[in-house]
């Protein structure tokens, strides 16, 4: 009886939990389908009463999102592409290689993780300034090409695989190149999987960065879009939550299949909640 009492304990904070983190997609669903009247109505109302789902077609037509989305698809992949191919090499320079302040230089850098990202975005924008990069999509990419969290997990991840299947590899004439690329990447699968969905989902939501860099409409990513429609005279939210909605799907369908991959790549870096 105890056993039972414990496992529905367990099992009832789960649930509710999970209720929790499901109840504000359910809202921002329901209200993406209602009136104007009835998606700033007190008390509000969970459900519909008349389902618009043409709130959808107004939404895409305020403003031009399919150029925010290939927006957003261009600086993704971009940023993606480019913290993996660093992560993954400084990850096996550390996890592997002997070199003179290789521990000195990995403290310094995990010492960066504890400054807010926000104290960088000064700094950031002057640099890029008098790069002449502003308004452009390097302005978008450049300043997330690597990540120290990502050089911490897939190193954790790198130490894993025995120092000996490093050596065999040498003694049969392989450079550090083809043993980076042929055996550690693909026994690393899942952490570097998980790298990249969390780089995915970060920078498809990135916000305050595209803002602040881009001046013209066609280069505005799908978040930065979202300000459509909230104007001076007050914010649509029927529409936004449309619009929102549009937004999201994406990583939530990407999040659901790939999952596992967090899972296990989270596990297999040593890192805790």
């Amino acid at each position: 009886m105890k056993k039972f009492l414990q496992l529905f304990s367990i099992y009832l904070v789960l649930f509710l939990g999970g209720i929790l983190m499901v109840l504000p997609f359910f809202w921002m669903v329901s209200t993406s389908l209602k009136s104007a009247g009835e998606a700033i109505a007190i008390p509000p109302a969970l459900l519909p009463s008349n389902w618009l789902f043409s709130n959808y077609e107004e939404a895409l037509e305020a403003a031009p999102f399919a150029r925010y989305f290939v927006n957003s698809v261009i600086v993704t992949v971009a940023s993606t592409a480019g913290e993996l191919f660093t992560s993954i090499l400084a990850a096996f320079a550390f996890a592997k290689l002997k070199f003179w302040g290789k521990d000195l230089i990995f403290i310094i850098l995990l010492a960066t993780m504890m400054v807010p990202g926000e104290l960088m975005t000064i700094p950031n924008f002057v640099t890029l300034a008098n790069w002449d990069l502003i308004n452009t999509y390097w302005a978008l990419i450049i300043p997330w090409l690597a990540s120290v969290f990502s050089i911490f997990t897939l190193k954790q991840s790198f130490e894993s695989i025995p120092d000996a299947l490093y050596y065999s590899a040498k003694v049969d004439g392989s450079s550090d190149w083809r043993f980076l690329w042929e055996m550690m990447v693909p026994l690393s699968q899942s952490s570097i999987v998980a790298v990249m969905i969390l780089k995915v989902i970060g920078s498809w939501n990135s916000f305050m960065w595209p803002l602040i860099v881009t001046n013209d409409t066609s280069l505005r990513t799908l978040p930065v879009g979202l300000q459509a429609f909230t104007t001076e005279a007050g914010t649509q939210f029927e529409l936004l939550m449309a619009a929102s909605t549009i937004v999201i799907v994406p990583m939530v369908i990407i999040y659901l299949l790939l999952q596992r991959y967090i899972i296990q790549g989270i596990s297999n870096s040593g890192l805790k909640g």
